[in-house]
């Protein structure tokens, strides 16, 4: 089948527009990365799937032939990396992940996060990860190595996967998400034996869990997260959808079930996107253990979050004190100045957030 075909398959309306098969949909995605799909095929093919809705079976399909097209970054396996995917961007909430990303390696966690910073009016963690002082500009191998020797590294996904960044950017052009932005949260750039995915759009809650499932993920929490991020809410209950060895499990979080107060909206509240030295200043002062309350309650919550994808504890309870030992202690204070002061020669140099 030609694009065109593929096209007509899936944008015949609602009642006759049909789901491309595991092979159509892998020929598909072949086509728009080697760029064999003309330009109005691209955005007749993202409309057109937009619409319909991707089925588990595409979004599988074409995340495993996405996949294929770059190697995997070169973590050894036996760190039980944790893929913590960031495409949102914020608008009303700090960026609770970049700290909780922080506290969780200070406390023996290995962590790759991986992201986008280029929706409009929307900030990613990429900028306030820059402005705390830590590199963003890193390729694959210097985020395997960052990763490997402290922890956690921060990779750019235009610097991973360039195709799919690139699709991404027709966001700003079509007006709408596309089959990309999905994908790119189950891209998995160092094929991490635990994945920690969140997400906004409730159609696909229960559709990633499954995808994963199909993609033979060993572990994964996909989370209902604030603004779309892997974060969990300290205001309110967060669904969590667990998977492990191919069983997927309901659950809820909430701070009173780890002995955390219930905060409010205050607690999370962000920053213009002019002000993020400001909002590093905060994360920073959390970091060194100079915020008491909500806001630094709901890093904590969320470093437990990583911790328990990461197996630091069988609980996500249990992960709790294990991250507050961490701000206590000083090993996030000071995992955050080792991972400004390592030195950086395999970034990329131009490229701006």
């Amino acid at each position: 089948m030609s694009m065109q075909e593929f096209i007509a398959k899936i944008a015949k309306g609602p009642r006759a527009a049909k789901d491309l098969t595991w092979d159509e949909a892998k020929r598909a995605m072949k086509a728009l990365i080697e760029g064999e799909a003309t330009p109005a095929q691209v955005g007749a093919f993202f409309i057109a799937m937009r619409i319909k809705m991707e089925s588990v079976t595409e979004l599988a399909s074409m995340t495993a032939a996405a996949r294929s097209y770059v190697a995997p970054v070169p973590i050894p396996r036996e760190l039980g990396v944790v893929d913590l995917p960031s495409y949102a961007g914020k608008q009303e909430t700090f960026h609770a992940l970049a700290a909780a990303a922080i506290v969780a390696a200070s406390a023996g966690a290995s962590v790759l996060m991986h992201g986008y910073d280029g929706i409009p009016g929307r900030a990613g963690n990429a900028g306030v990860l820059k402005a705390l002082g830590l590199p963003i500009d890193m390729d694959p191998k210097g985020a395997a190595e960052m990763v490997t020797k402290h922890g956690f590294a921060y990779l750019d996904i235009a610097l991973y996967h360039p195709p799919v960044y690139r699709f991404l950017e027709m966001r700003q052009e079509l007006g709408a998400r596309n089959v990309f932005h999905p994908i790119a949260r189950l891209l998995n750039p160092a094929r991490a034996s635990s994945q920690v995915v969140g997400l906004s759009h409730p159609p696909h809650f229960e559709k990633t869990a499954e995808v994963l499932r199909m993609l033979a993920c060993p572990r994964a929490l996909v989370v209902s997260g604030v603004e779309g991020d892997p974060e969990l809410s300290i205001a309110a209950l967060t669904r969590v959808l667990e998977l492990r060895d191919e069983r997927i499990t309901p659950l809820s979080f909430a701070s009173k079930d780890v002995g955390l107060p219930l905060g409010s909206p205050r607690d999370m509240a962000g920053f213009p996107s002019d002000q993020r030295d400001k909002e590093a200043d905060l994360l920073r002062r959390i970091l060194h253990n100079q915020v008491q309350g909500g806001p630094c309650n709901w890093v904590l919550m969320n470093a437990a979050l990583i911790l328990y994808a990461a197996g630091k504890g069988a609980t996500w309870a249990v992960c709790v004190p294990l991250a507050r030992r961490a701000l206590e202690e000083g090993a996030a204070a000071r995992k955050l100045e080792e991972l400004i002061q390592e030195p950086v020669g395999t970034g990329v140099p131009g490229r701006t957030h």
